[in-house]
């Protein structure tokens, strides 16, 4: 069974940080492109940060200079560190991989579940 599981639910005042991380678990041979989507209420998913399997990265203009987008390849693991927070980015953020598995369908695409950042003023 193949998944991604997030942690760092967290509230947070605005100006403080806080880090998400994102694991992958199951029968992987390679996890490609990683990303963190965020959804604020009653607006559209946005992609917040992605980062390549050789580590190059994207970020939405919002967060640039605030947020650094990490991956630990031996560890399955993304994570994205968040500083400065302003109320703006409270929404729930979504982890996203692409990856290679063991098993078929070999080409996968996963969703996390889902945690919700607050950031109060």
């Amino acid at each position: 069974h193949v998944q991604l599981v997030e942690s760092g639910v967290g509230l947070v005042q605005a100006g403080g940080s806080l880090r998400l991380s994102c694991a992958a678990s199951g029968k992987i041979v390679r996890l490609n492109d990683m990303a963190w989507y965020r959804q604020a209420p009653g607006k559209k998913r946005e992609l917040v940060a992605q980062i390549s399997s050789v580590g190059s990265t994207t970020y939405h203009d919002s967060v640039k200079g605030r947020f650094n987008i990490s991956r630990d390849n031996a560890k399955n693991t993304m994570y994205l560190q968040m500083n400065s927070l302003k109320p703006e980015d409270t929404g729930v953020y979504y982890c996203h991989a692409a990856m290679i598995l063991k098993t078929l369908p070999t080409d996968r695409e996963l969703w996390g579940q889902g945690t919700l950042v607050t950031v109060s003023e």
